[in-house]
């Protein structure tokens, strides 16, 4: 399905909610073609001499040495920056109000990068050009190799300056990318066998462990994925987003929306007007965090602050978008299975 490249959703649409976000969605019916290979490169940390790193497109980069000056969009340069490797530059939700760095940027200095672009269709060509690229890095919402937050209006011209690495959280679950992220890592001169690192996977391991006897210990306990918009309450499906997939498989009793309402917005969420918030009984809710969305705390509708889960507490942040390392992700299974452990039966 990669002889396709079909014409993208609206701003709003992609940006919606819920599920890793709809640009992948539309390729959906073409199948699960994925080109995340395990034979691909897991890559050596190059000091010196050649570089190569075949990404999920299939796509095999080489180049003389390992980049140095390396562009990637933030939630992935806050991944490679836990594994050591500094980018130059980053695209993609960064800074937030008063500069205060946007959850995407992770642990990242983001005062050590130059921001090319903030939000969604923003992309300084110039600024980018003017680091000298060796290579971009992002991450892949569809199975069509579509770059994330690299504006298609001008992929071609910003495809000039370097070669592209695409690491794929389409349809796949939470471990895949996690490897691939780390392999790529990895490739760049990365030290997986620093005490950090190893440390990382294995409270990653065990945070996995524990979310599986959760949810086998209490199946009753029904998790709903939903994100806030001023207009709009959306339901997530379990199915394309690599965190949900990967708790589904965990044993985690996921709320599904109905397929029909999914299916016609795109293959990732339902969307409800905030009168029929309570379409789907829930005892805990896991709310998107990114910054497009409306917080918890922020959301005044009377519908909302009636469903039993949010009167008993039982709300909880979600990342659709997880940064790629163990570190970062340990914490979203560690903060679901407490919550699944301490929930009270309440739908």
């Amino acid at each position: 399905m990669r002889h396709v490249r079909p014409s993208l959703p609206t701003r709003r649409g992609i940006l919606a909610a819920g599920g890793a976000l709809g640009l992948g969605a539309v390729l959906a019916a073409c199948g699960d073609d994925q080109p995340a290979k395990d034979g691909a490169d897991k890559g050596k940390a190059a000091a010196s001499g050649p570089w190569s790193f075949t990404d999920d497109r299939g796509t095999t980069v080489k180049l003389d040495k390992a980049p140095q000056n390396i562009v990637a969009f933030t939630g992935v340069g806050a991944a490679l920056y836990d594994y050591g490797v500094q980018v130059k530059g980053v695209f993609g939700p960064t800074t937030a109000e008063g500069g205060k760095p946007d959850v995407q940027a992770g642990d990242m200095d983001v005062s050590k990068v130059e921001v090319i672009g903030n939000v969604w269709g923003e992309f300084s060509v110039e600024k980018y050009a003017a680091l000298k690229p060796d290579l971009l890095v992002s991450t892949m919402f569809d199975g069509a190799g579509t770059l994330w937050y690299v504006p298609e209006e001008s992929a071609d011209q910003i495809a000039k300056f370097a070669p592209s690495v695409g690491v794929s959280v389409f349809d796949v679950q939470m471990t895949k990318s996690l490897e691939r992220m780390a392999a790529l890592a990895e490739s760049l001169g990365a030290d997986m066998k620093a005490a950090k690192v190893v440390e990382a996977k294995k409270k990653f391991e065990q945070a996995a462990a524990r979310l599986k006897a959760a949810a086998k210990a209490r199946p009753e306990i029904r998790v709903l994925a939903g994100s806030a918009s001023p207009d709009l309450f959306y339901v997530s499906t379990h199915n394309l987003s690599i965190d949900l997939e990967y708790y589904k498989a965990l044993g985690v009793n996921i709320v599904e929306p109905d397929a029909k309402a999914v299916k016609e917005s795109g293959g990732w969420f339902e969307s409800l007007s905030w009168e029929n918030v309570d379409k789907y009984k829930a005892d805990v809710i896991i709310m998107d965090d990114r910054a497009q969305a409306i917080q918890p705390a922020d959301i005044t509708e009377a519908t909302w602050k009636k469903l039993p889960a949010v009167k008993a507490g039982q709300v909880i942040a979600r990342s659709p978008e997880p940064i790629l390392s163990y570190d970062k992700c340990t914490p979203l299974l560690n903060d679901l299975a407490e919550a699944i452990e301490n929930a009270k039966k309440v739908a």
